[in-house]
């Protein structure tokens, strides 16, 4: 199997190294007026980079219209929103009859995105759960497995998240899918992205051509970290379909499978599942 490659710096220096050079940068883009009040600094982006942050959003939104076919007056629940990745894109798509929640373990996240984007959408609300996560949240108080969305029943028309159910182990993401059903409207859609083992994703982290190679077994996950699984998670395609159809969930096919694992012609980096509440 490839394995991934060791970075050559040391973890106790390399981040503090780039944190650093992000404060810099940060204080000469806010000099020079460079940087989009709805763009985050670089230092408090924890997922991806700058760069990405709007590349992803914008193309992002487009898959939420093209294939999970959102409307401007639906309610949007961003399980996991992190920053505001996907919501600072949405301000621009959800009118004034559509709403926006999102909710997200990281509390600096959240906090900016209440400074930045509630204050000017008063239609885009965001919440901070404090949910045990050894990578992301370690000192959470709460389990995912016994987490309660905040939100009432059927109170959703699209339901997103985006490498979340990457980053969970079996436990917390069945949970979550009894959520996501509990919260969601009949004939809502949820949109979820993963990293999802079949024969083609196999055959090509076998052959070397994956960026994530899934060494160590979990009980019912393939991850690539022993020690810290949720780093990234890997789930077998035929696990997924059942809980997608146990919590009452039809795929609308065909999933659309992502360039992760080597695959040539892809849509996007992780596998992308939409489905329907029955």
């Amino acid at each position: 199997m490839k394995r991934r490659i060791r970075e050559h710096f040391p973890r106790s220096i390399k981040p503090i190294k780039r944190k650093a050079s992000y404060f810099l940068k940060d204080a000469v883009d806010s000099l020079l007026g460079r940087r989009d009040e709805l763009t985050p600094p670089r230092s408090k982006i924890f997922v991806g980079n700058q760069d990405g942050y709007k590349r992803v959003g914008e193309e992002f939104l487009r898959y939420f219209i093209e294939l999970g076919d959102l409307k401007p007056g639906e309610k949007v629940l961003d399980v996991g929103c992190g920053i505001g990745r996907m919501a600072v894109p949405l301000t621009k798509y959800l009118d004034k009859d559509g709403s926006y929640d999102g909710f997200d373990i990281v509390a600096g996240g959240i906090n900016w995105c209440r400074r930045k984007i509630t204050s000017k959408y008063p239609n885009f609300h965001f919440k901070i759960a404090n949910i045990f996560n050894k990578k992301y949240n370690p000192r959470g108080s709460c389990q995912a497995s016994e987490y309660r969305f905040p939100y009432e029943n059927e109170s959703f028309d699209f339901v997103l998240l985006t490498s979340v159910f990457t980053h969970i182990l079996p436990g917390d993401m069945e949970h979550y899918f009894s959520e996501i059903a509990r919260v969601m409207r009949k004939g809502g859609r949820c949109f979820i992205t993963f990293f999802l083992l079949n024969e083609e994703s196999s055959d090509l982290i076998n052959a070397g051509k994956s960026v994530y190679d899934f060494p160590y077994q979990g009980e019912g996950f393939r991850t690539i970290h022993e020690a810290t699984p949720e780093s990234a998670v890997s789930y077998d395609e035929k696990f997924v379909r059942y809980l997608y159809g146990k919590f009452g969930f039809t795929i609308k096919e065909p999933i659309h499978f992502g360039s992760w694992c080597g695959r040539q012609n892809a849509l996007t980096f992780q596998d992308i599942v939409i489905a329907a509440k029955q």
